[in-house]
């Protein structure tokens, strides 16, 4: 798993930077998201388990926990936006802001409403760092049943709950058909990246690897991103994460019938949630999918829980409970 402190330091109060340095690295490694509110004390968490900052680091025990003080706030906003909120004005709207490394910042604060929709926020206190991170690798066992042996990458769903995996594999999955990695040739990927997180573009650059022959629609709204990328990109493969409104399913009914594989991701843990749920419903009534993955938490993010064809027939011989780190490099 690929990691750079560095860039999280960069934001950080300097008295939190000297606490962070102190914790066990183990617990760094596995770290997901920083919290923090102001007033409250600082948490982190990491596959189900949370964790306060404190003396000895990012600790379980409450005693000595850091809160963040009106000051820790100010020095965020002023790291978080460089100084300058009005250049972020568009990012606000969306409730986030992507910062060098690709790490994510979600705020929480007073919504301005114009017109009925979100203008900006303001007074903001509080923040919620999502840590970028790469597997790189935890894709190569999947791409066998996914890619057939005259090249035909099958348009597949991946499906998991909250925070299961589904991104890091997706990413994966895009690094590698991009780069033809393990097999006979590379593919044409076009990434659209609604909320930054595939790529974590900063400035438009891609911070994590996805591959030479990838082109990044970054903060585009999915569907739209799909008809961009279909009429200009000329993509083979087309990626995109949570796909679930009427509108993303039009657009992946136009993509397949253009002959481009699809590669996305859904909420769920079942075919019988996903049937309950129209938009999907309809994408699987129709055929669009030829393969389906889904994870869960059961042994931690990334549980392989099965992989199926399109008559939801077992396709893979990957056992239960293989995860996404025990599969990566």
């Amino acid at each position: 798993m690929q990691f750079d402190w560095m860039g999280i330091y960069a934001l950080l109060p300097a008295d939190w930077q000297e606490l962070i340095r102190l914790s066990n690295p183990v617990v760094l490694a596995r770290l997901q998201e920083i919290r923090v509110r102001q007033g409250q004390p600082v948490l982190a968490y990491a596959t189900g388990a949370e964790y306060l900052l404190g003396q000895k680091g990012f600790q379980t025990q409450a005693i000595g926990a850091v809160r963040a003080s009106a000051e820790h706030i100010r020095h965020l906003l002023a790291t978080v936006s460089k100084n300058s909120l009005y250049a972020l004005e568009e990012e606000l709207r969306s409730g986030y802001v992507t910062v060098a490394g690709g790490h994510r910042i979600g705020l929480a604060g007073r919504a301005v409403v114009e017109r009925g929709r979100v203008k900006t926020l303001k007074h903001i206190t509080g923040f919620n760092i999502r840590l970028a991170r790469q597997v790189k690798g935890c894709a190569k066992r999947l791409l066998p049943a996914l890619v057939s042996s005259t090249g035909l990458v099958d348009s597949t769903l991946i499906v998991s709950p909250p925070q299961a995996g589904k991104t890091t594999l997706l990413r994966d999955l895009a690094r590698a058909l991009s780069t033809g990695e393990g097999l006979k040739r590379g593919y044409k990927v076009s990434i659209i990246d609604e909320r930054s997180e595939l790529a974590a573009c900063y400035q438009g650059v891609p911070q994590l690897d996805v591959g030479p022959r990838s082109d990044v629609l970054d903060a585009c709204p999915k569907a739209e991103g799909m008809m961009m990328a279909l009429r200009s990109l000329s993509p083979e493969v087309l990626v995109t994460d949570e796909i679930g409104r009427r509108e993303d399913t039009e657009a992946i009914e136009e993509a397949v019938h253009c002959g481009v594989s699809m590669l996305v991701t859904a909420h769920g843990q079942s075919f019988e949630e996903l049937e309950r749920r129209p938009a999907l419903a309809s994408l699987l009534n129709q055929g669009a999918f030829g393969r389906f993955v889904f994870l869960s938490n059961r042994q931690g993010p990334g549980t392989i829980e099965g992989v199926y064809d399109r008559q939801r027939r077992t396709s893979a011989a990957l056992k239960g409970g293989t995860t996404l780190e025990r599969l990566g490099d």
